[in-house]
């Protein structure tokens, strides 16, 4: 018996050490992942911005280096928030290393406020005199806003787009909860006040459908403003685009201006070693944003002497003592 409770024991103590060990080994593994990750990074001369949206856009990056890292492949996930976006656009204008901007879209995770935000830092860009060249194997609205301040916007000769407006949709609760025999009990002030309709109504009020035709129609018109000066098209033409659902394929994209060509990705690369002088597709350099965000400013110090503190605040405006956001 003392016997079996000494290999017992033994047994017990080695689980203990080997987990240790892991869990010191896995540490040392996440460690040095994540300090490859703070290394600064040097780019040569030509070398293209390559810009993808397809990862969730936030206000304002993580920084925690655990909240975003993947077990699965021990890597940290490179996901943007706005300001780093916007800070290596503005960054990149300014880089002699950068020759322009490679726009690779699809979908793009975010709102219009954070897609109008990212808009304007590439027209910015452009004062620059440097190429912005956009390809998508098809193009949502959003992204075809952003894809439309380019010096080129190309499509997938098999690919689509989306142009047909912008629409609201309410689901309205007041009749499932009365078959449920519950009760809502609601407290407004004023007709606008629309957050509880849906547990009044069947259907959207006069005041409601006002104020949500005001906004969408404020976001739509603004949209084809901005696509009408980029890509020379009336607004009026482009009403009846969306209207008359016009926009059927890629062929009908290049007939109605709104990309200049259909290309394959091939093609793409060969127009990107055209226009940074490269002999050989192989050679062409290109940087993704993250690893851009390594990449210093050359005039840091000239920043760091006056600063102004951003502070970024996400969630649910709470009312009472000890309610807080996230």
């Amino acid at each position: 018996m003392k016997g079996f409770f000494k290999y017992l024991l033994a047994s017990i103590l080695g689980v203990i050490i080997a987990i240790f060990l892991f869990f010191f080994i896995m540490m040392g593994i996440i460690g040095a992942a994540i300090s490859k990750q703070d290394q600064v990074v040097k780019i040569e001369k030509n070398t293209i911005l390559h810009v993808t949206l397809d990862q969730t856009i936030t206000d304002r990056s993580n920084k925690n280096p655990m909240e975003s890292f993947d077990f699965s492949t021990f890597k940290p996930v490179a996901q943007l928030g706005l300001n780093d976006i916007l800070e290596n656009i503005k960054k990149a204008k300014t880089d002699e290393n950068i020759a322009g901007i490679y726009l690779d879209l699809d979908i793009i995770p975010a709102g219009i406020a954070t897609i109008e935000e990212i808009r304007n830092a590439l027209l910015d860009f452009k004062a620059s005199g440097k190429f912005i060249i956009s390809y998508a194997d098809s193009y949502t609205q959003p992204s075809y806003y952003i894809a439309s301040v380019s010096d080129k916007v190309y499509l997938n000769p098999e690919g689509m787009m989306m142009f047909v407006g912008l629409r609201a949709e309410l689901m309205f609760f007041k009749e499932a909860l009365e078959k449920l025999g519950v009760e809502m009990q609601i407290i407004r002030h004023g007709k606008f006040k629309s957050a509880v309709e849906p547990f009044m109504y069947t259907k959207m009020s006069d005041e409601n459908r006002e104020q949500t035709m005001t906004y969408i129609g404020a976001i739509w018109n603004k949209m084809l403003t901005g696509i009408s000066e980029s890509r020379n098209i009336s607004v009026d033409d482009l009403n009846k685009i969306a209207n008359n659902l016009l926009l059927k394929n890629a062929e009908s994209a290049v007939e109605l201006k709104f990309v200049d060509g259909l290309k394959y990705k091939d093609e793409i690369l060969d127009e990107l070693m055209t226009l940074t002088e490269k002999k050989d597709i192989d050679k062409i350099t290109t940087i993704d944003l993250a690893k851009y965000t390594k990449v210093p400013r050359k005039d840091r110090k000239a920043l760091e002497k006056d600063k102004i503190a951003v502070v970024y605040a996400s969630g649910t405006v709470m009312m009472g003592e000890g309610a807080e956001g996230t």
